[in-house]
């Protein structure tokens, strides 16, 4: 019974080296199952190309990655709408560039007019509204005017809401580039439940069979009782860490369910957390990036823009409008005395129509120059937040392509420490073989490689996550290349 645990610990290890070298020399085989729950999904990936971006198994469909992006941006509800606040300002846009030359109005009326005869020197009929002989009478018009010169006001009021509605273009954008994060961490925390769930299921099979048989020769007074204890301690520290485990991927696939906007349930591929391909460049790459394509950066400019169209929009104010007078009026009264008359005004019977050029002038010049000055004010804060967007992106930029490089060390790391901590297990495994070592000596080495391969994995998420975050921070997507 002596070092019955260590030996143990030192089992799961062994397996998990067998393992990889299996892994390293069968080409064709890519995963191992993590459990016998996801039978189905090794079986239909094995029929199904990889580049399959959904699979089916059983009831359950399976999306990886890809689709999973792809779902997020179109159902993702703050991506909605910002959809729906772009169609808002495309729409005002279209209402700015019709209106100007839809200024008309048409006007119609029917009403019942008493009979008047005569000249406009001579009547029979007195000056009365209602009387015993009235006839129905009507009148109908359209009046309006065509802008001519605005002396830009009308150019920079469209250039203002063009701006606005780019604005909104990046604003989608900028949505997007945000939720892709999330879906990425919420994929990848998934991923690493589930490895850290298969090492934690594989000890426990482990350790259950061999506690059984300890209680076995406990019961029978052949047992060594403190090594039993230790063994039980030891499985329950694994029930916990499993119920972590559990909980972490429960919220990961709720949060991945809410992301892309699915009521069905469904699964990830059965696949290992790995790296993503390791393509960085150099810092510059990705700090013209992230000017070019960071939404929030291409915001402010738009901002600008529409804050500085705006103030030559006041400006223009301080002068005139010139505009083309159109109009058309018919009145019909039959049993009133059409006056032919040009020298008497006859609002019973005429048809005149009208076209000339007219001119609008508001002289209010002093509250015009408060409202120069406000949008002076306004252009210069919305210039302030733009050098803060790029100050504050470019500082985004360089923190992560910092973090970049550290995982990315940590990752060596790690790995180098798991391959020096198989080799220590290995040697001393041989050492054991041949009588000059003894099992008590398995201890340390099963434990650091234990240790060293959960290092491995946290380091692989953290790795992913920093190159996430610097595709965000730069607003371009091709930096997570091989994902």
């Amino acid at each position: 019974m002596v070092g019955l645990a260590t030996w143990i610990v030192t089992t799961v290890a062994t397996a998990q080296l067998r393992r990889a070298d299996v892994e390293r020399n069968t080409a064709d085989v890519r995963n191992d199952s993590r459990s016998a729950t996801v039978q189905n999904t090794t079986e239909i990936s094995s029929i199904v190309p990889p580049s399959s971006p959904v699979l089916l198994t059983g009831s359950r469909r399976i999306i990886g990655l890809k689709r999973c992006l792809e779902l997020a941006e179109r159902n993702f509800p703050k991506i909605s709408e910002a959809h729906a606040r772009l169609e808002s300002k495309s729409a005002q846009e279209r209402q700015a560039r019709l209106a100007p030359f839809s200024e008309f109005t048409a006007t119609a009326g029917l009403a019942m007019a008493p009979t008047l005869r005569g000249l406009s020197s001579f009547s029979p009929n007195t000056d009365v509204t209602l009387s015993s002989s009235m006839a129905l009478a009507w009148q109908t018009g359209v009046e309006g005017v065509l802008p001519l010169y605005t002396f830009g006001k009308l150019t920079h009021g469209w250039l203002a809401l063009e701006a606005q509605t780019k604005e909104g273009e990046f604003e989608i954008k900028k949505e997007i580039n945000d939720v892709r994060l999330v879906v990425r961490k919420a994929y990848y925390a998934i991923q690493l439940s589930r490895d850290a769930l298969a090492l934690i299921r594989e000890a426990a099979s482990l350790i259950d069979g061999h506690v059984e048989k300890m209680e076995i020769e406990a019961a029978r007074g052949e047992g060594d009782e403190i090594n039993l204890l230790r063994l039980r301690e030891q499985r329950a520290d694994l029930d916990a860490r499993a119920a972590d485990a559990r909980k972490q991927e429960v919220s990961a696939m709720a949060g991945l369910r809410f992301f892309t906007g699915q009521s069905v349930p469904f699964d990830i591929p059965n696949e290992p957390l790995r790296p993503v391909t390791y393509g960085l460049g150099p810092l510059s790459r990705y700090l013209s990036a992230a000017r070019l394509f960071r939404p929030e950066v291409n915001m402010a400019a738009a901002g600008v823009t529409a804050r500085r169209e705006l103030l030559r929009l006041e400006r223009a104010r301080y002068l005139p409008d010139l505009g083309l007078a159109l109009g058309v009026k018919w009145s019909y009264a039959p049993e009133v005395t059409d006056q032919t008359n040009p020298f008497v005004r006859d609002s019973a019977n005429f048809l005149y129509y009208s076209l000339g050029v007219v001119l609008r002038y508001k002289l209010d010049f002093l509250p015009q120059s408060a409202r120069v000055d406000q949008a002076a004010a306004q252009l210069r804060e919305m210039e302030a937040t733009e050098r803060y967007a790029l100050g504050g992106v470019g500082q985004q930029v360089e923190e992560a392509y910092a973090d970049v490089e550290a995982m990315r060390v940590k990752l060596d790391a790690t790995s180098r420490a798991a391959r020096y901590a198989q080799q220590w297990l290995i040697r001393v495994q041989q050492g054991i073989e041949v009588g000059t070592l003894d099992e008590e000596d398995l201890v340390m080495p099963a434990r650091e490689f234990a240790l060293q391969r959960f290092a491995q994995m946290s380091a692989t998420f953290d790795f992913n996550m920093a190159f996430a975050k610097l595709a965000q921070a730069a607003g371009w997507d091709a930096t997570l290349v091989g994902e």
